[in-house]
């Protein structure tokens, strides 16, 4: 076979460092990078950009946050939808009070206050774990959700309390309002989801990712041995905010265009996200995009099949979805708790030694 290790050896420790240590897997990341950012904004459309391409990578965002903080710290969250709510709301005021600024800075900043709410919720992490956690990120899902609807403050006093994102540019070429481009919004996404990547693959080989999963495998044993509990989880839940405050930023902005929080923001969301992440596994950066591939892929499969080419009542098919999301998250609870990560990790170790048996 053509993947191979044999011959693939480093002669520094900054080459046997590197992310990609192995040249095969080397040349398929930059080949994927190189399809993304100069074939595919030449050929999507919006049905793609707006059914596929923009939802999947806004979504891995928020799935890469996530699993920083569920993964690699062990820190159970139910409040994602919420921390997506505060970054589409953040964005929304950083727009419409400074229009001058360039849009790319307001989704950072909408990212910088999201890890700032984040830091503050998880606080009681510090006191609680496991299912005690759960419930109080719940709480703060449900906080979040009713402030944004009842203070009008946040949406600016509308009559309808909607926020709607205005017309914005990069360097420019439209990104946000009603007269956008398909390429120009999924390359502006893709840019964000390059970054975040870059930034969490980074983060967890380092330093921060082994003092995390020192956190998650046995925090009393982490503190023993020097690692400082309090930086520990709030630097997970500041990194895991941020991110998915970017997500949330980019969801309302580019994505949605208009939003109700209740509507876009509820508790579905924050499932959905943790879905992601017990389908694509846990503790892995492949598995955050495996996970919100499968999870943005698997209803438009099955609404163009179901719904238009057997003909099924579109609601049938979304609970049959909604069958089908449930039984694969016992099935991988079951038999790979890791997810899809860890089967391509064992299909890798296959390739690697065909065709001698494993």
């Amino acid at each position: 076979m053509f993947y191979r290790e044999a011959g693939d050896f480093s002669t520094t420790y900054q080459a046997d460092a590197q992310t990609f240590p192995i040249k095969y897997e080397r040349w398929g990341y930059y080949a994927i990078l190189a399809v993304a950012f100069g074939v595919v904004p030449f050929f999507i459309n919006d049905y793609w950009a707006n059914a596929v391409m923009i939802p999947f990578l806004i979504y891995a965002i928020a799935a890469l946050g996530l699993n920083i903080l569920t993964g690699y710290c062990g820190q159970v969250s139910l409040g994602t939808g919420g921390f997506m709510a505060v970054g589409a709301y953040a964005v929304y005021k950083l727009m419409t009070s400074f229009p001058e600024v360039n849009i790319a800075f307001h989704v950072l900043g909408a990212g910088l206050v999201t890890a700032g709410v984040g830091v503050l919720f998880g606080l009681p992490s510090l006191r609680i774990k496991g299912f005690y956690l759960a419930v109080a990120t719940l709480a703060a899902q449900f906080f979040l959700v009713w402030l944004f609807n009842k203070v009008p403050w946040f949406y600016n006093y509308s009559a309808s309390g909607q926020i709607t994102a205005p017309e914005r540019t990069v360097f420019g070429v439209v990104v946000t309002g009603p007269n956008t481009d398909a390429a120009a919004k999924y390359l502006f996404c893709l840019v964000f989801v390059f970054l975040c990547a870059w930034l969490a693959r980074n983060l967890t080989r380092g330093s921060f990712g082994r003092k995390w999963m020192a956190i998650r495998d046995m925090d009393i044993a982490a503190e023993i041995i020097g690692v400082y509990p309090l930086a520990a989880k709030l630097s997970a839940f500041a990194v895991s905010s941020f991110f998915i405050g970017v997500s949330g930023a980019l969801f309302f902005s580019v994505y949605l265009g208009a939003v109700e929080v209740t509507e876009a923001f509820g508790i579905q969301k924050s499932f959905l996200v943790l879905f992601m992440i017990i389908i694509g596994g846990l503790g892995s950066i492949f598995g955050s995009f495996a996970g919100a591939a499968f999870l943005v892929l698997m209803p438009v499969l099955l609404k163009n099949i179901l719904v238009g080419q057997l003909g099924w009542p579109t609601d049938l098919a979304t609970h049959f979805e909604f069958m089908i999301v449930g039984a694969l998250i016992v099935t991988f609870l079951i038999l790979e708790p890791h997810g899809l990560a860890q089967l391509w990790r064992v299909t890798k170790e296959k390739l690697r030694l065909w065709p001698f048996p494993h």
